[in-house]
This record gives structure tokens, C-alpha cells and sequence, in this order.
């Protein structure tokens, strides 16, 4: 389990800067190879594939309860057999720590 997937996230109600693409990049070297930065380097994203409609809920299931738990909402885009994740924090228009946080949890999710 990576030190990201131990941490948990911190509440976040804006103040605080966005982390820069230099620092975005680190962090994300440090989650699966799914995960890409945007191109304004604000947001995350990873799509996960399945092989029908119950895998991908249960699959969304699992990570509405990480996300519930951690008090930190992705945005989610749901398909019959997709599930496109993109994490940002809104509260501040750009990528924290919780988005690296809740991406390490969300890779340890167990995909069938």
C-alpha cells in the first residue's frame, strides 16, 4: 500500500493555493499508471473499464463509500460498462493533496 493510500484527506474550504503542475506530477507518480493530469494540470483523471453493468456499479459503490469516508468527492461520468473519475478539489479551483489521497484509495479497489 503506497504512503498516499495510508494518509486521509484534510478539509479543505479554499484559502489555499492550488499545487503547481511541478508538484501535481510528483504526486501523481505516485499513483497507478491510470491516472493522467489535465492539461491546466487542475484535475486528475483515470477511466476504468468493465466487463458489464454490476461490475461498474459495484465498482462506483466502492468508491462513493472511500469518497464518503474521506470527505472528498470525485466527479463521475457512469457507463454501462465505463466509469471516467476525475478528482479536483472545487474549493479551490485546482488540485490538493486529497485528490492524490482519495486516487491512491480508489486504486486499491479490487477490479474483476
Amino acid at each position: 500500500m503506497s504512503e498516499l493510500a495510508q494518509r486521509h484527506c484534510k478539509p479543505c474550504e479554499g484559502g489555499i493555493p492550488p499545487l503547481g503542475a511541478e508538484e501535481a506530477r510528483r504526486l501523481l507518480a505516485q499513483v497507478d499508471r491510470g491516472w493522467s493530469l489535465t492539461e491546466d494540470a487542475r484535475a486528475i483523471r483515470r477511466e476504468f473499464r468493465f466487463r458489464d453493468f454490476y461490475r461498474t456499479m459495484s465498482f462506483v459503490n466502492a468508491l462513493a463509500h472511500i469518497a464518503n469516508i474521506e470527505d472528498h468527492h470525485p466527479d463521475l461520468e457512469v457507463g454501462y460498462n465505463h466509469c471516467r473519475v476525475t478528482f479536483t478539489t472545487h474549493a479551490i479551483h485546482g488540485l490538493s493533496d486529497n485528490d492524490f489521497v482519495c486516487a491512491a484509495k480508489i486504486d486499491l479497489i479490487p477490479l474483476a
